[in-house]
């Protein structure tokens, strides 16, 4: 079962500079919501930005491990960001 850290860890491996949060939605362990703000995203579109995400998630999207991941992306980090701790 996956976890909402070990989700935001492979994020951030990818993404160094992002603001990343991921809730768990069902509590079942595949089913996520992520919230990803990276610098790196400036000047790409949605589908770009969620392919930078997605990418480091391929092996347990593949084995379906990791069966749904909701996402919100932004190339800045808001005022109010989701989720806060």
């Amino acid at each position: 079962m996956l976890t909402p850290e070990f989700i935001q860890a492979r994020i951030l491996e990818a993404l160094p500079d992002a603001y990343v949060r991921v809730r768990d939605t069902t509590g079942g362990g595949d089913h996520f919501e992520a919230f990803v703000a990276s610098p790196s995203f400036a000047g790409k579109g949605m589908v770009q930005q969620h392919q930078a995400v997605y990418a480091p998630l391929r092996p347990w999207l593949q084995t379906g491990e990791l069966h749904a991941l909701q996402l919100r992306t932004t190339p800045s980090i808001p005022e109010t960001p989701p989720w806060q701790p």
